[in-house]
């Protein structure tokens, strides 16, 4: 299993939850902050999925394709971002 969705089951996040931050992160990065901060998971593991993506930022794709998602879109949004729009 992913180790982020390992992390979000720990604490006890439905996999629809789950289903749906991913599917936010596709569709729309920023917003995935606020899904994020909804969950109430504590700061220390926040930190902990920061810094498993900032070691290993595949794990993102590793996570997107493990619920079934497509990462291509989250590509796609990463570019928007960068273009500002």
């Amino acid at each position: 299993m992913n180790p982020i969705i390992e992390i979000l089951k720990e604490h006890n996040i439905s996999d629809e939850k789950i289903s749906e931050l991913f599917q936010t992160l596709t569709e729309n990065p920023m917003m995935a902050m606020g899904v994020v901060q909804q969950l109430g998971i504590p700061p220390e593991k926040l930190q902990a999925i920061m810094g498993l993506v900032m070691t290993n930022p595949d794990v993102i794709k590793e996570a997107v394709e493990e619920l079934g998602l497509d990462f291509s879109k989250v590509e796609q949004a990463k570019e928007k971002l960068k273009q500002g729009q």
